[in-house]
């Protein structure tokens, strides 16, 4: 089978003639395929160069036709413009055009009007379908590197729904931050309609839908004491939140994640921008808890898939607790069974109270050691699976502990992001207020909230004594 491709300018009366020649040739002989590709007059130079370019061709002239070689493979085989082809169609097929001058300028005429039509089409269509915009600080982590293909997948959002994802981080990082982006590109997601790297700060979080703040401080206390560790974080704040602010949509998301201070983080972005929607802004816990969830399924030896509705309560990289009081478990192999809906409340499963009073508590630490120096899978795949739930509900009934500001909830005092159980449904998060705690856990809020408010205070004051004038 013979097939040909036939490209040129929509204006051109030449490639109008080959076309029409074209058309009678793949209509009158069955092994006799063409492929058109016709471009807009201004584009046209440049699609010419790039794909002579492309197949080490030389040609200049409208339009240019080559013969697609389909049982070789490889690239096509130049014919040439349109005395080529016409000279080619009268020595192997017997047909030549008559077509006059004039018909040729009336047909290019049309095609031209044509292909604005069509031109203007697609770009209505493009123009409703509007990409979510995702912003991505901090960028050269590797945490984000994995996120990219989770966010792109379709899983989050929905199969329908495009993102164009921005990272952002310094000129240090340029190299990386490119890097990425030809990678993310190779992989030709489908809804990936865009992936750009910025290190320009004033242009951050333009038009976000989402922003995701990766930012960490490298925690080494026999260098630095923690109090310069909390400027470092209230300052990366201070930049971030008026640009939020001024640049980013009015409903914009805003998840705070990484290694170190992530309810801190979330804290001084809603202080230093009032303006950010509170119920907008949340710090990330689930990899703490699905940490605890494999903990507790290796005790017991069963699926990990199998507990659910463990809380994590407090400061997310610093203190928290786990709190199993709550905690169920489906599918358990034990003498009772029950519909896949069937659960056990996890402590009554769990004979050895010792284990829980004392391993469990004492394992935080082994917890926090495993959390702190993953690898970056399991942060990427809990802030996806948050903002799977933030926009398509979580689980009917089911317990998730993020970062949120309080409001004066289990007796947490107001003003700080306190990590405590949410159910996500409609867009929106809801704390899980009838929930019963018992005493000894409402002690260890107490002493948790002390230490957040503590944390937040030296944030302002380390802030206060560098810039006392704007303070006040």
């Amino acid at each position: 089978m013979a097939k040909f491709v036939l490209a040129g300018k929509a204006n051109c009366p030449y490639y109008a003639k080959a076309e029409l020649l074209a058309d009678y040739l793949q209509t009158n002989l069955p092994n006799f395929r063409v492929h058109k590709i016709t471009q807009h007059p201004d584009k046209w130079e440049q699609w010419l160069h790039d794909i002579c370019e492309t197949n080490g061709w030389e040609h200049r002239k409208c339009p240019i036709i080559w013969r697609e070689l389909l049982d070789r493979g490889g690239k096509g085989q130049l014919l040439g413009g349109l005395n080529d082809f016409l000279e080619h169609a009268q020595q192997y097929y017997g047909v030549t055009s008559m077509m006059l001058s004039e018909e040729m300028l009336d047909i290019a005429e049309e095609n031209l009007q044509a292909h604005l039509e069509i031109e203007k089409e697609d770009e209505d269509i493009k123009s409703l379908i509007k990409p979510m915009q995702i912003w991505i600080t901090s960028a050269s982590v590797p945490i984000c590197y994995h996120l990219i293909p989770l966010l792109a997948n379709g899983e989050v959002f929905g199969v329908t729904t495009e993102i164009s994802i921005h990272l952002l981080d310094t000129d240090q990082f340029k190299e990386i931050l490119h890097g990425i982006v030809m990678e993310a590109e190779d992989m030709a997601f489908p809804l990936l309609r865009s992936i750009s790297e910025h290190t320009k700060i004033d242009q951050a979080f333009i038009d976000a839908d989402i922003i995701i703040v990766l930012d960490d401080v490298l925690l080494n206390l026999e260098v630095q004491s923690r109090e310069n560790h909390i400027r470092e974080v209230s300052e990366i704040c201070q930049v971030y939140a008026p640009l939020i602010e001024k640049n980013a949509k009015s409903e914009v998301k805003v998840i705070s994640s990484g290694k170190t201070f992530a309810n801190l983080k979330a804290t001084m972005l809603r202080t230093y921008g009032p303006s950010i929607k509170p119920e907008n802004i949340i710090a990330i816990a689930t990899s703490w808890e699905s940490a605890a969830k494999a903990t507790l399924a290796r005790k017991l030896n069963m699926n990990t898939a199998g507990v659910k509705d463990v809380i994590v309560w407090g400061n997310i990289s610093g203190s928290n607790y786990i709190d199993l009081s709550h905690a169920k478990l489906y599918g358990y192999e034990s003498a009772i069974w029950g519909p896949p809906n069937f659960h056990r409340p996890l402590l009554n499963m769990i004979y050895d109270s010792e284990w829980i009073h004392s391993e469990l508590q004492s394992a935080q630490s082994t917890l926090s050691s495993r959390v702190s120096h993953c690898t970056a899978v399991l942060p990427a795949h809990a802030v996806a699976t948050v903002l799977r739930y933030w926009y398509h509900g979580s689980p009917s009934e089911e317990i998730v502990s993020v970062g949120i500001l309080s409001e004066g909830q289990f007796c947490i005092p107001e003003g700080i992001f306190f990590s405590m159980p949410v159910r996500f449904q409609n867009g929106n998060w809801e704390v899980m207020t009838e929930l019963e705690i018992n005493e000894k856990t409402q002690k260890v809020l107490e002493r948790l909230s002390h230490e957040l408010v503590q944390e937040k205070l030296v944030a302002l004051k380390e802030i206060d004594e560098m810039h006392p004038y704007e303070a006040e």
